[in-house]
Formats: C-alpha cells, sequence, structure tokens
C-alpha cells in the first residue's frame, strides 16, 4: 500500500502536541483539516495509552469551523444528532449519515457526467460557455474540500470546449478560492 493510502499517523503527546511521524514535526488541528480536505486518511493516537483519538479531535474540528461561523450543520441537525444519542435512533444514525453523504458524492458525480453528456441547445448562444465554467468552477469550490467530490465528473478539458489556458486559469482561480476558504 502506498504512503498516501494509509492513514497518516499522529501521535498526541501528554503535552497534548500533535506530532505528524512523516515529516517529524508538530502540527495544528488546522493542518490536519488541511490534509483532510486534501483527500488524506489521518489516524490520531495517544502516544502513551495508545488510545486511537482520530474521533475526539475530528469532532473538535468541526466543533472550531461551525463556531468561526463556516456554518455547515445547521442547527435542526445538531439538535437531531443530541437527540439521536438518548433514543434508539444512536445505532441507525451512522449509517445514516454515511449514506446520505454517499447520495450527495453521487449526485454530484451524475450531475457533472449530466453537463458533459448532453448535447445543449444553448452552447451556441453568446457567452454560453463563460457561464458554463463559472458554474463547473462554482461546483467544484463548493465540494472541493470534499475528497472525490470535485474531481468525480469527467474533466471538462476533454470535452473539446475551452481553451486549456482558460482550464488553467479556472483551476488557479479555484485553487486561490480554497486556499482563501482554508484560512478562514
Amino acid at each position: 500500500m502506498a504512503d498516501s493510502e494509509k492513514p497518516l499517523l499522529i501521535k498526541r503527546y501528554a503535552s497534548r502536541r500533535l506530532y505528524n511521524t512523516e515529516t517529524s514535526d508538530y502540527v495544528t488541528l488546522e493542518d490536519i483539516a488541511g490534509f483532510i480536505r486534501k483527500g488524506r486518511e489521518v489516524q490520531i493516537v495517544d502516544l502513551k495509552s495508545g488510545d486511537d483519538l482520530t474521533r475526539q479531535y475530528l469532532l473538535q474540528i468541526v466543533a472550531e469551523h461551525e463556531s468561526k461561523g463556516e456554518n455547515v450543520l445547521p442547527v435542526d441537525v445538531l439538535t437531531d444528532l443530541v437527540r439521536s444519542y438518548a433514543t434508539g435512533m444512536q445505532s441507525v444514525m451512522p449509517q445514516f449519515l454515511a449514506q446520505s453523504f454517499e447520495m450527495l458524492r453521487n449526485s454530484q458525480s451524475k450531475m457533472m457526467e449530466n453537463l458533459a453528456a448532453f448535447p445543449n441547445p444553448m452552447t451556441s448562444m453568446p457567452g454560453y460557455e463563460a457561464l458554463r465554467k463559472q458554474q463547473e468552477a462554482f461546483l467544484k469550490t463548493m465540494m472541493g474540500g470534499v475528497p472525490g467530490w470535485a474531481s468525480s465528473g469527467p474533466e471538462r478539458e476533454d470535452a473539446g470546449e475551452g481553451k486549456p489556458d482558460d482550464i488553467a486559469d479556472i483551476k488557479k482561480q479555484l485553487a486561490e478560492l480554497q486556499a482563501k476558504l482554508s484560512k478562514l
């Protein structure tokens, strides 16, 4: 198995500092969030006890992002999650959430395929190509933080539309947007 396919091992020391075993340096929660955004799986373990702390730290990352105004989880969803711990839903909730995210990934992939597969009479309209590129860049930006979503659809470069320079510009703009979002 290649190194990028194995989870990145992060060790938590007694001082609560987090140590990246691949690069031999200390990392922050934001660094770990960045690894995950790039598609890397992580595993965080307590150095002394060997306990797996991954879930605890992932929840902490989500909580920090939510507290900074990056609201992804509506209050009613959070309320339902809290309620599920006190009901029989606790055993069903993990499968439900996993299937919901899988459906979202599949829907995004199908939408990208549909954009590429079906001829559209609007293609002859002036400005259509620029609009299509903006829509595609928007979708990639919205789904870009989730591994496999932004690249799950067919690449538009091989659709024969647009210039390679335009696609490179869009990719550059997308990377800049993702960098800005990561800093927030």
